[in-house]
């Protein structure tokens, strides 16, 4: 008797660049947490990574693509909770628009999910002093990659995205908004922190040109994409009447002006 077909299950690496696509950020720590929201009365367990400063929640280990996620860049305080008479860990995020209740059957385990969410949300090592040598090694190996991430975040063309440097002196007069962010994460950006703006400047699909993306309205929000083409010194928006500017900066200003001020660059403080 011919034993039935198994259902292929995607090989770990595979997943790995799978989640890599979806998310666009860095893995930094992994492994299965109970999560309560403050609004929710039951635990559920996930498959969690901790990517930038984000937690993805998976619903199976394998699964490639999370069922939530939460930003966790606005954190204010971490609570610890005495561990039980089974030695699991639990603690207590504190953040801006909520709480956020997470356990773990390991106490050791415990400790390093609150270490690495304090490492790249505080950008320091947590000062706790039963950390283990090696715990803090990999959370100081976190720390610069985070900081590395937001810098990029800033600088011109990254060599990640295979862009090619602007003119020299092009940098300088880079208008304050613009990101070397692919189309996807300029979306997430303008998701997770709208009170920083809601207009981002970034590279186009090619590596010539460049990509305006905006999103207006917080109930039913409308995210919209505009090319803006490089043309000599000049840049040309793409729109139904082309617009044709002598600078980035003023592309900008004329999204700004002509929206009457609805849209505002969007600037990080860090």
């Amino acid at each position: 008797r011919e034993k039935p077909e198994e259902t292929p299950q995607p090989a770990p690496r595979r997943i790995f660049q799978e989640r890599q696509r979806i998310t666009g950020l860095p893995l930094y720590f992994q492994g299965y947490l109970s999560v309560r929201h403050s609004r929710c009365q039951e635990c559920r367990v996930y498959w969690t990574e901790l990517r930038g400063t984000t937690l993805f929640f998976y619903d199976e280990k394998k699964a490639p693509a999370y069922s939530q996620k939460l930003d966790v860049s606005n954190l204010t305080t971490a609570t610890d909770v005495y561990p039980d008479e089974n030695g699991s860990a639990q603690f207590i995020l504190m953040l801006s628009n909520g709480e956020l209740e997470l356990k773990t059957d390991d106490w050791e385990c415990g400790k390093e999910w609150k270490g690495f969410i304090l490492t790249v949300t505080k950008l320091s090592l947590p000062p706790d002093e039963s950390l283990l040598p090696g715990q803090l090694a990999r959370m100081h190996e976190v720390l610069e990659k985070e900081k590395k991430r937001r810098i990029a975040l800033k600088s011109g063309f990254s060599t990640s995205l295979n862009r090619k440097s602007p003119p020299c002196g092009a940098l300088a007069t880079m208008p304050e908004c613009f990101y070397a962010v692919s189309r996807q994460e300029a979306m997430e950006m303008l998701e997770k922190n709208p009170s920083c703006g809601n207009l981002i400047l970034r590279p186009g699909s090619d590596s010539k040109n460049y990509a305006i993306t905006t999103r207006q309205g917080l109930d039913t929000p409308c995210l919209k994409h505009y090319k803006v083409m490089s043309k000599g010194t000049s840049y040309v928006i793409e729109l139904e009447r082309q617009v044709m500017l002598p600078s980035l900066q003023d592309v900008v200003n004329y999204f700004v002006t002509q929206t009457r001020g609805n849209l505002k660059p969007f600037v990080t403080r860090t």
